[in-house]
């Protein structure tokens, strides 16, 4: 009896502790999180089929090992040598070799099927409402919004990278996102098809946000795609996942989601930003030859022909003595 009861106590007690523990882990934001135990859900289409898929796949390894486990215990208690069991002397059985065998074969094909198919969804960059091309180098990301006239590089922040340098400890108080801080954020639309082409300048990188679940190669002289559809605005932070050299620890992505309009307002402000500015010196209007040097380019060409202009009656040198002088002179 005593047994008895006190096995009901763990078993309340696992139960509470379940019941605390399940809403921290179904709630998980984007970011990884301090003692995160599952996958992330993640913010976009893609990343919601692999948390998808992923949880079935565990909840089938969950069953079959509560079977496995619960059959291996009860064999243990039920035929122990204290109770004088005697060991079975048959080689083996027929039945119970062909029904491990095809379970294990049809569960692997459920698997495969739907498996298979979130593949060729990922894989599918058509109908991409815009094109943004990822170029790794060392140490540093570079974008290009195709199409639209807009690049910039992305490098770790300088914050970050003095700290790191100082010899000092971060706090995370103080620094929350250290060495995922970057001077230029790759600002991106929610709720739009944006498909990426991805490369690299030198050696093997790998461009890689969790929260947008996947992760692409960038290869030089190889362009890979993927694509993403964010769904909920935010900042979402990754890094290179592809050792590259003594800095690869120093080469952070972070992602900011805005509504289109807003990133519709920020690229037409890049734009503008990236128009080449007027030089004076390709001012190829002719001038008079009467404006100050600095101004009319025909005025040098005067002086060196001998066809200056001259000055007004009033201040021709022998007239100078009839000019009234200025009031104190």
């Amino acid at each position: 009896m005593k047994a008895g009861s006190n096995l009901t106590k763990w078993a309340l007690a696992a139960a509470v502790l379940a019941m605390s523990w399940a809403p921290s882990v179904l709630a998980q934001q984007a970011d990884p999180k301090r003692w995160q135990l599952n996958m992330g859900k993640g913010v976009t289409h893609l990343s919601e089929i692999a948390y998808e898929s992923h949880m079935i796949v565990l909840w089938i390894c969950v069953v079959i090992g509560a079977i496995v486990f619960a059959a291996m215990g009860y064999a243990l208690f039920k035929f122990r040598k204290s109770k004088g069991a005697v060991a079975a002397t048959f080689s083996h059985n027929t039945t119970a070799e062909v029904i491990w065998t095809i379970v294990p074969i049809v569960i692997l094909v459920g698997l495969a099927w739907p498996a298979t198919a979130n593949l060729i969804k990922m894989y599918d960059t058509r109908n991409a409402e815009m094109t943004v091309k990822v170029t790794g180098y060392q140490w540093m990301w570079k974008y290009e919004y195709l199409g639209e006239g807009v690049e910039f590089t992305s490098r770790l922040a300088r914050d970050s990278d003095a700290l790191r340098q100082s010899g000092e400890v971060p706090d995370m108080a103080a620094n929350p996102n250290y060495l995922l801080e970057v001077d230029n954020e790759l600002v991106l639309p929610t709720d739009t098809k944006i498909r990426f082409v991805i490369t690299a300048d030198d050696v093997i990188h790998a461009w890689w946000v969790p929260a947008l679940g996947w992760k692409q190669d960038a290869i030089p002289g190889f362009v890979n795609e993927a694509w993403t559809d964010i769904q909920e605005p935010g900042v979402y932070r990754g890094q290179c996942a592809e050792l590259c050299g003594k800095d690869h620890g120093f080469m952070p992505i972070v992602v900011r989601a805005v509504p289109r309009a807003e990133f519709n307002a920020w690229l037409a402000e890049q734009k503008l930003a990236a128009e080449p500015v007027a030089d004076p010196a390709a001012n190829t209007t002719e001038g008079t030859g009467t404006a100050p040097r600095s101004e009319d380019p025909e005025m040098v060409e005067d002086v060196l022909e001998g066809d200056e202009p001259t000055a007004p009656p009033g201040l021709q040198p022998e007239n100078r003595d009839q000019v009234e002088p200025l009031p104190g002179q």
